[in-house]
């Protein structure tokens, strides 16, 4: 049968360093996980008890789709907690994922052809799904004097939108107050659709994560209970938008997804009690060590140019100085030392054949490993 050229996008590569690390697994070996950004810790107890209750009193059918009132006012009260911002629980909407909110923010604000920016290295699924909708991509080339992130001088009048991730994938930065203020005012200014992913916001380790909703009101948020919620295999998201967009954002989210998964929304509700709330600090904390313990073991193994490690829980590293393919450099780990870690190529197709994104997501015990296996496997290879 005929397919689409849209259809032809590039593969998630973690995905497939995730399925050769399950091979390796199968014929016996012990790998350590440090390709995937999934916490090693699930749901919260309070997440499970709830849905557990709610599965012996109710059929769980479709909600409305925005998404259950309680849950929405859930959230708009956690932008207070966050934020200090009195948000309207009728502005947030309730998605399948992160990955469906994208889907959403992209058709209520984009047409066929139109070209969104995002900085470089990102997310890759960010460049995927533009492509299957027919949207033409533009690369910002970053560095470290910007923190990985864009610049205003870069928000052109022929973007229709820009994506900001912070804390960013892969790089872990995040932009402070000032520098996302002067983002917004450009993006404003040009008439650019403002998208803030901010779906690792819980996970930072010294100063907090910004929203955007904090310098405007002018902007899509999209977040999740994947990962600060240690909720990732339920698919539950949610996005915030203004309030004169609410309801083409609504027929899309009817049509496309009739509502997202009514179970999840239950467990989010236990997620967000003060229960779950202190169970998944605890977690944070784990990642905060595990970030220490990684930082420190990537630089003694002789990793130089790490990019900082702000919030979210990745380390990005430039190998530049190795002379060694990433996907090269990837693979050898995976094979010779039993360490799973994704090649930059899947964040940056321009440059990205110079880094490696570690993730410190899992057990303080497999990070301690993990890196002890990493500095032998470095020491052999760097004679």
């Amino acid at each position: 049968m005929r397919y689409s050229s849209r259809g032809q996008v590039d593969p998630f590569i973690v995905m497939d360093v995730m399925e050769a690390a399950r091979r390796l697994e199968e014929e016996g070996r012990h790998i350590i996980h440090m390709e995937v950004g999934q916490p090693g810790t699930g749901a919260p107890r309070a997440a499970r008890e709830r849905l557990a209750r709610a599965m012996e009193e109710d059929t769980l059918g479709y909600t409305v789709a925005l998404g259950r009132p309680d849950l929405r006012a859930g959230i708009a009260a956690l932008y207070g907690e966050w934020y200090d911002i009195d948000l309207d629980p009728a502005r947030v909407v309730i998605t399948a994922g992160a990955s469906g909110g994208f889907l959403l923010a992209f058709s209520a604000l984009f047409d066929a052809g139109q070209k969104v920016g995002m900085g470089l290295p990102c997310y890759p699924s960010y460049r995927q799904i533009l492509k299957a909708m027919s949207l033409d991509v533009a690369g910002l080339r970053t560095d470290a004097s910007s923190g990985f992130q864009p610049r205003p001088d870069q928000i052109t009048e022929d973007l229709a939108g820009l994506i900001l991730a912070s804390p960013a994938n892969p790089t872990g930065t995040m932009i402070q107050k000032p520098a996302l203020a002067e983002l917004a005012a450009a993006c404003a200014a040009r008439d650019v659709a403002l998208i803030s992913d901010e779906i690792y916001h819980g996970l930072h380790y010294e100063a907090r994560a910004v929203s955007a909703l904090e310098v405007t009101d002018q902007a899509y948020i999209i977040n999740s209970f994947s990962k600060y919620f240690s909720m990732t295999g339920w698919r539950l998201g949610w996005m915030v938008v203004p309030e004169d967009h609410l309801r083409v954002v609504e027929r899309l989210a009817q049509n496309m997804f009739i509502c997202a998964p009514h179970a999840a929304q239950i467990a989010a509700l236990g997620a967000l009690s003060p229960e779950g709330r202190a169970e998944l600090d605890e977690n944070r904390a784990i990642y905060a060590k595990n970030r220490m313990i990684l930082l420190h073991g990537l630089r003694a193994a002789g990793f130089e140019h790490l990019a900082p490690a702000d919030g979210a829980f990745y380390v990005y590293a430039d190998i530049s100085a190795f002379d060694w393919p990433a996907q090269d450099m990837a693979r050898a780990m995976l094979e010779e030392a039993g360490v799973a870690v994704t090649p930059g190529f899947d964040f940056d197709p321009e440059e990205g054949t110079r880094a490696l994104r570690f993730s410190y997501a899992r057990s303080t015990a497999d990070i301690e490993e993990g890196v002890a296996r990493i500095t032998a496997f470095m020491a052999v290879h760097t004679k």
